[in-house]
């Protein structure tokens, strides 16, 4: 009998590590696909405007409708998943984005494709939080949990980097819907495995989701980007331009006066209290805004002014790939030696650098120097960054506002994404002033580079002035002495 008692307490031992990390892949799988599908369409814009004869403006909105309903009802999949349960969460947003893939694989219609890609956004919204804070809640504080945290940052950052390269081969073997449809067999699987696999859990208290809020934010956010993207054709000074970025100042204004006095809000702004809370959501949106729309504007450079085809165009992204994940999976351990605020000020400089080398780009520019090392540069300083900021994001909050907070990171990067994307195309068409010829298309997309790191340097800057260098405690709970830096 006591032979027996301790066999099974060894593969007890035994197996809660591996189960442990099954329920990080199946968290960082969900992960993947929501970031995949940020860039995957950009390879397969170019079919899709054939195909469905979209506009320029609806182009962008491929990218955008996705994106702004990612971000704007991040936030509320966060709350959701803390008070009706994050496996529920999870399950719920992947079978909604997996449904939302189909129909816009399926789409005969302009205007059915972007509803799909809003539908998709908001499917993804309810996933995102729940994949960081599965993750975290499953893995105990310390070195295991900066490694998880760096696998799930690796992940999302080589789902966005491995968009291109996924997206050309399937839009040139088979079409640009494949880049869609994909989804759904990937979708069940994960769906299995995470039922499977995933425990549930959930904060206590009342179970009310602050919906006025969530359709604030979104509106708010979708209005304003309209009105930046009416710049181009419009001008700054234009009814057709001011209206509706007034409107979205006004509806973010309503939403931070709804927050401030709603009693279960779906952003409690005493988060922003916790100083390394504020800082790292802050520099995730500035960062966000500058380097969102680096796959955007490298593959339409690629395939626009270089001629490359969508196969390429993502085969030649596939170094870049790699860069963001090494540097992903490097920067828990320079975290442990020069502290998270140092490698994410490093990581964020880095990519500066990568953007000021891309932004020397030419009309008959070689893919080494135009494409491959500037692609590398980026991609390794985003890896640096991107882990660093995620721990310092989540380490100062209670766990009862884990999925607030993991919803809050992924919010505050993808909203300034989709705001950064929508400036920079206007930033870019304004320069080639309705230009189609090579050179002119060159000086638009160099020009977005050189705006995109300017505003990743004004990153650095708020990340050295802002950042704690220490840990900021949690609401209500002192810091022991034992706990870790969080510098």
């Amino acid at each position: 009998m006591l032979r027996t008692s301790s066999n099974a307490r060894t593969t007890a031992r035994r197996s809660a590590p591996t189960r442990t990390w099954l329920v990080v892949l199946a968290a960082c799988a969900g992960q993947f696909l929501v970031v995949l599908d940020v860039s995957v369409v950009n390879v397969a814009l170019s079919s899709m405007r054939t195909s469905l004869d979209l506009s320029a403006t609806g182009l962008q909105w491929v990218v955008s409708a996705y994106a702004i309903a990612f971000a704007g009802f991040m936030l509320l999949g966060g709350r959701a998943g803390d008070l009706f349960g994050r496996k529920r969460m999870f399950l719920v947003g992947l079978g909604l984005f997996t449904l939302a893939s189909l129909a816009g694989g399926l789409a005969q219609e302009g205007w059915q494709l972007l509803a799909a890609r809003a539908v998709q956004g908001l499917g993804a919204a309810v996933l995102a939080p729940s994949t960081l804070t599965i993750l975290t809640s499953a893995v105990p504080e310390g070195a295991a949990r900066a490694r998880a945290i760096a696998t799930w940052t690796a992940v999302g950052a080589g789902g966005g980097a491995a968009g291109g390269l996924v997206g050309g081969v399937l839009t040139d073997a088979l079409s640009w819907r494949w880049v869609l449809l994909i989804n759904v067999p990937v979708g069940a699987l994960v769906l299995l495995g995470a039922a499977r696999w995933i425990s549930e859990s959930r904060a206590d208290g009342a179970r009310r989701l602050d919906l006025p809020g969530a359709v604030l934010v979104t509106a708010g956010t979708a209005t304003l980007a309209y009105g930046i993207v009416q710049t181009e054709a419009e001008g700054w000074t234009a009814a057709a331009t001011l209206v509706p970025l007034f409107a979205g100042l006004a509806l973010i204004g309503l939403f931070l006066t709804v927050e401030a006095r709603t009693p279960l809000p779906l952003m409690p702004l005493k988060l922003f209290r916790v100083r390394s809370v504020a800082a790292a959501n802050a520099a995730m949106f500035v960062c966000g805004a500058g380097s969102f729309g680096m796959w955007f504007f490298m593959t339409l450079y690629a395939q626009n002014v270089l001629g490359y085809t969508p196969f390429m165009a993502g085969l030649g992204l596939v170094p870049s790939s790699l860069s963001v994940i090494a540097g992903s999976k490097f920067a828990p351990r320079l975290m442990a030696r020069f502290g998270a605020k140092n490698v994410a000020v490093a990581g964020i400089l880095i990519t500066v650098a990568g953007f000021g080398w891309q932004s020397t780009m030419t009309a008959h520019g070689a893919y080494l120097t135009s494409i491959m090392l500037p692609g590398m540069l980026m991609m390794a300083g985003a890896g640096l960054s991107m882990t660093p900021l995620a721990s310092l994001a989540t380490s100062g909050a209670a766990p009862g506002d884990a999925g607030l907070v993991s919803g809050l990171v992924n919010t505050s990067r993808t909203l300034g994404g989709s705001l950064g994307l929508a400036v920079l195309s206007t930033v870019a068409a304004s320069r080639t002033r309705g230009g189609t010829g090579t050179e002119a298309l060159t000086e638009g997309y160099a020009l977005a580079f050189r705006c995109g790191g300017l505003v990743l340097l004004a990153g650095a800057v708020l990340m050295l002035v802002w950042m704690p260098g220490v840990r900021t405690p949690v609401i209500g709970r002192p810091v022991s002495a034992s706990e870790p830096s969080g510098d």
